[in-house]
Order: structure tokens, then sequence, then C-alpha cells
């Protein structure tokens, strides 16, 4: 009974910390802010049905709580290629002002 409260009060407090989070994930200011939020997101969520797992007693979660650590995971990959992607391209762009890239083969040139 005494690690059941436990559990919960864990939980909640979870729960509460994960607003924060979703705050910063949205709010900014700099992507590499939105990037740790999302990871840190992920690994609350982890530590939660991680924590439902002992307090059900339920092994499948266990196996949930990696797929959602892979997917997690691979979620932040593909964010920060992106953002590289994107910063890249900014660079470009300020260092070769003159280039002027037309959009694939909408312009008439193959």
């Amino acid at each position: 009974m005494l690690y059941h409260n436990l559990y919960i009060t864990i939980l909640i407090i979870l729960a509460i910390m994960l607003f924060p989070c979703l705050i910063r994930a949205v709010r900014g200011p700099r992507i590499a802010d939105r990037l740790v939020s999302v990871n840190m997101m992920g690994t609350m969520v982890m530590v939660m049905i991680a924590i439902l797992a002992l307090m059900l007693d339920e092994g499948y979660l266990v196996d949930i709580c990696l797929i959602y650590a892979m997917i997690s995971f691979l979620s932040v990959v593909v964010l920060s290629k992106v953002y590289i992607g994107i910063y890249e391209e900014k660079r470009h762009k300020e260092e070769h002002p003159e280039d002027k890239t037309e959009g694939g083969m909408s312009d008439g040139s193959f």
C-alpha cells in the first residue's frame, strides 16, 4: 500500500512536470531548446510507463516502454536532421545571396 501511494505521487509529479516541457517545446526560443524539451518529454513518459509497469505488475508495459524509447530517439534524430538542413540552407543563402535557385521543374528547365 505504501508503494502504491508512492507510485501515484511520482506519476502526478511527472505529469505536472510535463507541462513546462510542453511550454518550452512550443515557445522555444531556439530550436535546440525545443529539441531538448521534446527529448525530455519522451524520457519522462518512458519513466511514467515504467512506473505503471511496476504499479500494475504488467510485464508488457516494459516492452511498450522500450518501443517508446526507440521511437522517441528516432524522432529527436529526425528533428535534428531537419534542423541541420534548414540551418545549412540559411547559411548557404547568407553566403551566396546572388544564387537564385528556382524550385525544381516548375520553372520549365529540365
